[in-house]
């Protein structure tokens, strides 16, 4: 069982920052694809971006060049630093965990693991 709280959410303006972080509670973080979605009111859950094992990184189209996801494995931590943020990445972001020893993955469907969500909200 892997546990996955995330923090660091918050109100921004449209332009500024925010650190998303997810830790998580398994011994196993170290060997697990991690990933970060969103999903906004009325919208369908998307792939925002995703670590494998060894530190390769996936971005969704509407965040490349903008968000970076990173992962502290001494600390059981994932991260997605977002900058340039616009009105649209106003969503509710979590971060899941896939089975040990796969690869990471954009499908939402492929992860086992799920936090409660932190709420982004960026005013224009």
């Amino acid at each position: 069982q892997v546990q996955l709280v995330e923090s660091g959410g918050g109100l921004v303006q449209a332009g500024g920052s925010l650190r998303l972080s997810c830790a998580a509670s398994a011994r196993t973080f170290s060997i697990r694809p991690m990933g970060w979605f969103r999903q906004a009111p009325g919208k369908e859950r998307e792939f925002v971006a995703a670590i494998s094992r060894s530190g390769s990184t996936y971005y969704g189209d509407s965040v490349k060049g903008r968000f970076t996801i990173s992962r502290d494995n001494a600390k059981s931590t994932v991260y997605l630093q977002m900058n340039s943020l616009k009105p649209e990445d106003t969503a509710v972001y979590s971060c899941a965990a896939r089975g040990s020893m796969l690869a990471a993955s954009t499908r939402a469907a492929e992860y086992d693991y799920w936090g409660q969500g932190t709420q982004v909200t960026v005013s224009s």
